[in-house]
């Protein structure tokens, strides 16, 4: 079967393109490229397609580069379609970025290709990977290791900031590729850094395929079944775990929660898929979460004790625990603490996490101190036996109240567990203390034997904590 009838098959079967689509062809100068523009144009015209071709400039070979540009842009010109060319000094970016030489390639080489797209208001951008590509990517994953979404390998097609990337020859081997080229006269440019045995890719392709072949010779063709055969399933399982997921997992700004409870209940393949998922949402490269990071967020989840954990996985990311519940959230770094002043008039302060603190002076003399009401919420104090100026701070370390109604005194980190109090909200929680550092009042959970009101107090400092959200 001739490879543009071939490759046409596949459109159709995938509906990789549409009638009357505007595609960008991305065309290196190197013979895969070479093959799918003009496959793509000899197919134009029956589909009505308005193709734009575009070649990235590396600047990683000099005048070699140089000339593949000038390849490219005369091709075009001979098949009269649009050009645009990008000349990106990668080597400089590879300086800034700290990323490695192909990385920051395809990162460049990607944004270019976005932005022509948009020019042309293209939906599509045409990649040349083929199966030979293809099988060295699920063998490279393989030896690093990987899970089934790495077994995959590369997706026919993938959708990146609204726009599809689509890779027409997927399925074609690079024998095929240059069969078309040889059979139409095609010249294509040379990449010489294809030889350079420093690149992983190389070594896999010229030296660790040729030599498994000696005892698969259809190596290639097995690793492209492997591929293909996960990747459905892979695409099932992704399926199943976003009806999980919004099941599940609520969002807030910056994080995510879930109940534990529904977790626990899930198949471990789900259950490592939701967490990767969840991730990918929060992380702007979730490749840099591994199997052992997966499985230690994992165990720390379904593990009974402790019940209460802080883990922080890489990429800004922080894991916490909180009894029943589970949160993923962007590191917001340590709380600021804070230290207010209150005098003995009526004020109102407005505290993190949602939180009011509302304080003013009133008279008992018209008034049973049995009829105010009474709540965790709320305190009173005998004003006569305070010592101003009073401070609403958030805990130290060691902070201890010698509580109403108990003997001697207690930690404060302590009232906080007991309360079952996640850890990530403890340091915002406020406290009421004297000048004397004395713990008065911890809002919401218990006061202390210092100031006690009475029915003989005459005057009262009354302080209310409200929840705003």
């Amino acid at each position: 079967m001739e490879l543009v009838e071939k490759v046409n098959r596949i459109i159709e079967d995938e509906h990789l393109f549409e009638a009357g689509d505007s595609i960008v062809v991305a065309v290196s100068g190197g013979p895969d490229s070479v093959a799918l523009l003009h496959v793509l144009f000899l197919l134009a015209k029956q589909w009505r397609w308005r193709l734009i071709v575009a070649h990235v400039n590396h600047q990683f070979r000099g005048a070699e580069s140089d000339r593949e540009a000038e390849f490219v842009a005369n091709f075009a010109k001979k098949l009269e379609l649009a050009f645009e060319m990008g000349t990106i000094n990668v080597p400089q970016y590879i300086q800034e970025s700290g990323l490695n030489g192909q990385a920051a390639a395809r990162k460049k080489r990607y944004e270019f290709l976005q932005q022509v797209a948009v020019k042309y208001q293209a939906r599509s951008i045409a990649l040349a990977h083929h199966a030979d590509d293809q099988a060295e990517t699920v063998l490279m994953r393989l030896i690093r290791g990987t899970g089934m979404i790495g077994l995959a390998g590369i997706s026919l097609r993938r959708t990146i900031k609204n726009m599809e990337l689509i890779r027409p020859l997927l399925r074609i081997y690079k024998s095929e590729v240059l069969d078309h080229c040889q059979k139409h006269g095609l010249s294509y440019c040379s990449d010489s850094s294809n030889l350079h045995s420093k690149y992983v890719r190389n070594q896999i392709r010229h030296e660790l395929i040729p030599f498994l072949e000696k005892y698969n010779p259809q190596l290639p063709q097995s690793l492209n079944r492997l591929a293909d055969v996960i990747g459905y399933e892979d695409d099932f399982i992704a399926q199943e775990v976003d009806a999980v997921y919004q099941k599940l997992v609520a969002a807030a700004p910056n994080s995510l929660r879930l109940p534990r409870s529904g977790f626990v209940l899930l198949h471990p393949a789900l259950q490592r898929r939701l967490i990767k998922l969840i991730l990918n949402y929060l992380a702007p490269n979730a490749d840099s979460f591994d199997f052992i990071i997966t499985e230690k967020v994992r165990a720390a989840i379904l593990q009974e004790t402790p019940t209460t954990l802080k883990l922080n996985i890489g990429a800004g990311i922080v894991f916490t625990r909180e009894y029943e519940q589970i949160l993923f959230r962007i590191n917001p770094g340590l709380p600021a603490s804070f230290k207010h002043r209150i005098d003995a008039r009526d004020g109102q302060l407005e505290l993190s996490e949602g939180l009011q603190l509302r304080h003013y002076i009133t008279d008992c003399k018209d008034r049973a101190f049995t009829e105010f009401p009474r709540s965790n919420d709320t305190a009173y104090f005998d004003l006569e036996a305070l010592r101003f100026p009073l401070q609403v701070r958030n805990r130290k370390d060691g902070d201890r109240i010698e509580i109403y109604g108990l003997n001697g005194s207690k930690k404060v980190k302590d009232i906080f567990i007991d309360a079952k109090l996640p850890p990530r909200l403890r340091d915002h929680m406020p406290m009421v203390v004297d000048s004397a550092e004395r713990i008065l009042w911890i809002p919401g959970f218990r006061r202390s034997v210092h100031a006690i009101a009475s029915s003989n107090s005459t005057q009262l400092l009354c302080m209310e904590l409200h929840r705003t959200k």
